[in-house]
């Protein structure tokens, strides 16, 4: 009889919450559901890789990977996007308060 694969519903899940929460509310931060997402599929994926007869669920470990890949994509262009929009405040601010435009 087979069993579910153990972290495959969680490499799916940090998956898709690494995607909704990097867009929708936390930004880079996100990506720390990726990693998790990734460690989970990868768990999940040596205990299939060890007795793949026992267990169901292994699209989920890839699904899961992917989408956790897409959040870490996401959460870096968020990041970078975000460094460069603060370092042009940060040298508006600077260029400004060295011309003598905060007196």
């Amino acid at each position: 009889m087979n069993q579910p694969l153990p972290g495959a519903s969680n490499a799916l899940t940090f998956g898709i919450l690494s995607i909704v929460l990097t867009i929708f509310c936390c930004g880079p931060f996100g990506a720390i559901f990726s990693f998790i997402g990734l460690s989970s599929a990868k768990k999940a994926e040596q205990l299939y890789q060890l007795d793949s007869e026992s267990y169901t669920g292994y699209d989920n470990v890839k699904t899961g990977r992917i989408l956790s890949y897409i959040g870490l994509g996401i959460a870096v262009v968020y990041l970078i996007f975000g460094i460069i929009y603060f370092g042009a405040i940060g040298a508006i601010i600077y260029s400004a308060a060295s011309e003598g435009g905060f007196q």
